[in-house]
């Protein structure tokens, strides 16, 4: 059974101030796999970032089904959506989003609050200082994102997404701010994880060349995969 289930799914949106629709998304149909690492590229505003929204039920569609780890989001209530996405969906932005008031630590563990059937915090605090020990970071333990280049805050905002074991990783031009070398460094280091932890990867990127180190490119353009 697939991971992940879109069938037939369609999005679109009304014009501020217009009576016009636009369409976004246009009958998507995809399967993705316990495991499985794939790159999602396209031009500007062709529903790359709309996609991964609905895949992390950050949003709805507007037809269509999506079937997630065997539940059908359609008809999950906004409660058990919630839940999904705190267990089951960790997401990597372009921007860390890290809280500035809180050291890398801290900043790992903020989501593990919102579990439902939360482990003991001492072992909460091994993972994540493991982790962070993991992407070369056991020594910031303490440091605020301040303190960090963009790299290494990219790095925490990537333990930050493991944290609660997700079943998948759904990166949104996770290196867009950053060079060519540590865009090449996050993008390894994911992958790294995703072949350690068994974790399923969907990226959306511009960058061609980290998206062929993905097991599968797929293309957006006028809201249509192919």
């Amino acid at each position: 059974m697939s991971l992940l289930s879109l069938t037939h799914i369609s999005k679109s949106y009304r014009e501020p101030g217009s009576d016009a629709v636009v369409s976004v998304l246009r009958d998507i149909t995809l399967d993705i796999q316990d495991g499985e690492s794939f790159a999602i590229v396209g031009p500007s505003g062709c529903g790359k970032s709309t996609l991964l929204n609905i895949l992390g039920t950050l949003d709805s569609a507007d037809t269509g089904d999506y079937v997630f780890d065997g539940e059908s989001v359609a008809i999950c209530p906004a409660a058990r959506l919630a839940e999904l996405r705190s267990e089951k969906i960790g997401f990597i932005f372009q921007l860390h989003h890290l809280m500035p008031q809180c050291t890398v630590l801290e900043n790992v563990l903020l989501p593990t609050l919102a579990l439902k059937n939360k482990p003991p915090a001492d072992a909460l605090k091994q993972r994540a200082e493991s982790l962070l020990a993991s992407v070369g970071l056991s020594d910031r333990l303490s440091w605020k994102p301040a303190q960090l280049s963009g790299g290494e805050r990219q790095r925490v905002a990537v333990v930050r997404a493991l944290i609660n074991q997700p079943k998948v990783i759904l990166a949104d031009e996770p290196t867009g701010a950053l060079d060519e070398k540590n865009a090449e460094s996050l993008t390894t280091l994911l992958l790294d994880l995703q072949k350690t932890t068994g974790v399923s990867l969907i990226m959306v990127t511009h960058h061609p060349v980290q998206a062929a180190r993905m097991g599968r490119v797929l293309t957006m353009h006028e809201g249509q995969l192919s």
